[in-house]
């Protein structure tokens, strides 16, 4: 029972912190799961079955764009995401929204622990 609520946490964040990461540094999908995993101690373990949807609906929202880069060499191009300037305006209020969510979260999760 605990994994339907573990990932229903994750797709809740999913999109706030994968936007962050992307407003930090434009990366392509592979960087994303790999940083994701390593900033969140393996908590985001990700599937790119996962991050992809998230991205389409970034896409789609108009807060990330995506451009086809390299070629030179042996490397296959890889698409890149970048934040817009409308992700970036939106980020701040979306991380706003995710303190006060978390914060009230726990105020009801911890609220006799904090009273004693």
């Amino acid at each position: 029972m605990e994994d339907r609520y573990e990932r229903q946490l994750k797709k809740g964040a999913l999109e706030i912190v994968i936007l962050r990461l992307i407003e930090k540094r434009p990366s392509y999908g592979y960087e994303l799961l790999t940083e994701l995993e390593k900033k969140s101690g393996r908590f985001f373990s990700l599937r790119e079955g996962t991050l992809y949807p998230v991205l389409y609906r970034l896409e789609d929202d108009g807060l990330i764009h995506a451009e086809w880069k390299g070629a030179g060499g042996r490397g296959a191009p890889k698409k890149v995401y970048f934040i817009t300037p409308q992700g970036k305006e939106r980020l701040p209020g979306l991380c706003s929204l995710w303190q006060q969510f978390s914060k009230s979260v726990s105020d009801i999760l911890f609220e006799e622990e904090s009273k004693s």
